[in-house]
């Protein structure tokens, strides 16, 4: 198996620390290259593995959901720590340790990047509105059972109106992290969908994507290089 494609920004000026961007249910396309870019602007270096490369790696429209489901049903979690590793080399490579670097993913990429911060002694992460959180996904467990042994500060966005990501689920999981001695906080948005902070999607919220980026940004601004 060839290694893990990886989409690289750096920023202009030496970097002050790195962070992993886990792609959502749709590949590595234009909104998560976006994603990387913005980060690179504010100072990171931004590392963006491809977790669907084992199936082609697609870029998948926001419509057609049938070939979403089908590259997401061969996703392993073996795989995607797989995955992780490699970019985790990449930012050792660069001069960045570990504890140095942030973890942030977006649907799919949400759960991920909580159970990198269960799994790697990354700096912190962030979770844009993950699912899995009473069912395991992936071959992970469930949020609620790895949730007492995080190992990074943990925030996690969600939106009231996610009809996959139910309120009490984010409630029990608030609770949850909470036992794991990290520092967490869980940010709920009354009006919005799955996806918000994506603005090529339907369920665009920018109101809520406004706040949770710059709320992104500080999460890592105090936990990585503090």
């Amino acid at each position: 198996m060839a290694e893990t494609p990886l989409s690289v920004h750096t920023p202009t000026t030496a970097p002050k620390g790195g962070v992993l961007v886990v792609q959502e249910a749709f590949g590595v396309n234009d909104h998560i290259e976006d994603i990387c870019r913005r980060f690179a602007d504010e100072g990171w270096l931004a590392v963006a593995p491809h977790l669907f490369h084992r199936t082609g790696d697609p870029k998948l429209g926001y419509v057609d959901m049938a070939p979403v489901m089908e590259h997401m049903g061969k996703v392993t979690a073996e795989g995607v720590m797989e995955d992780v590793d490699v970019a985790l080399a990449h930012f050792e490579g660069a001069g960045i340790p570990i504890s140095g670097v942030g973890a942030v993913g977006f649907c799919m990429g949400g759960t991920v990047a909580f159970h990198i911060g269960v799994q790697r002694d990354v700096g912190a992460a962030v979770t844009f509105y993950g699912g899995g959180v009473r069912e395991g996904r992936f071959g992970f467990p469930s949020m609620l059972e790895a949730a007492p042994e995080l190992r990074a500060p943990w925030l996690g966005l969600f939106g009231d109106l996610d009809r996959g990501i139910p309120v009490d689920d984010v409630e029990a999981l608030r609770a949850a992290v909470a036992a794991s001695g990290e520092e967490t906080e869980v940010v709920r948005y009354a009006q919005a969908e799955h996806g918000f902070h994506c603005d090529a999607r339907a369920s665009y919220n920018a109101e809520a994507s406004a706040d949770a980026w710059p709320r992104t940004l500080a999460w890592f601004d105090a936990h990585l290089t503090g």
